[in-house]
């Protein structure tokens, strides 16, 4: 089971948000709204697909990584790693 399991509800409920922002910013490109518009509503998607992601890896390291450095070892360093490049793949975006 993974760690964001117990409140997946809740990730598919603010994914399906986002999902409809998109939606709303093509329609806003097809109809020719103002440029400075439309990049507010790219803010605001991006944002709450940041937000997505920072509640992914809060549960990600809560749940894997803690169980994993609990267990020691190679596994421990392996998903320490894999939290790492998520967090520079973050930054980056």
């Amino acid at each position: 089971m993974h760690g964001y399991s117990a409140h997946k509800d809740d990730y598919i409920k603010r994914l399906s948000r986002v999902e409809g922002q998109i939606r709303g910013l093509s329609r806003m490109v097809e109809q020719d709204q103002y440029c400075i518009d439309i990049l507010t509503q790219v803010s605001a998607a991006t944002k709450a697909l940041q937000s997505v992601a920072i509640k992914l890896l809060e549960e990600h390291m809560a749940h894997c990584v803690a169980q994993a450095v609990a267990e020691g070892g190679d596994t421990a360093t392996a998903k320490v790693k894999e939290a790492s490049d998520a967090i520079a793949r973050l930054i980056r975006s």
